[in-house]
């Protein structure tokens, strides 16, 4: 789809209020699975919001129950993708210290060290 299709299509959706927008989701999902294959939710979390939505939806809960529901689970999911990038930060930060402490030093250039070894000889 092109993006000036996109934009109009954006522009009338924000016009319409959540149950008339429910009935063209709706339609569009008829649509996909008639004329194309149908592209799953990436990733656990956004796969339990799609089916916890279809089955309020199925179950004739008010529209406005519905939209709290998923904005609530899809808020659970930024925060749980965030929490994954920060402990993703901290195991990349930890392997990096490890990493540098496995490196041997490089030898120390100072005076003491080029002084040669004198040794008494026993008289």
């Amino acid at each position: 789809m092109n993006d000036l299709l996109k934009q109009r299509i954006s522009r009338l959706l924000e016009t319409l209020d959540d149950e008339k927008a429910y009935q063209v989701l709706d339609y569009a999902e008829f649509l996909t699975s008639k004329y194309a294959a149908r592209s799953e939710p990436q990733g656990i979390l956004a796969k339990i919001t799609t089916t916890v939505e279809n089955t309020m939806r199925a179950g004739k809960l008010p529209v406005q129950a519905i939209t709290g529901t998923v904005s609530l689970m899809d808020s659970a999911a930024k925060l749980m993708k965030g929490l994954a990038a920060a402990g993703q930060a901290v195991v990349e930060e930890a392997v990096k210290v490890a990493e540098e402490s496995r490196r041997p030093e490089p030898p120390q250039d100072s005076e003491t060290d080029r002084t040669p070894d004198v040794r008494t000889l026993p008289s």
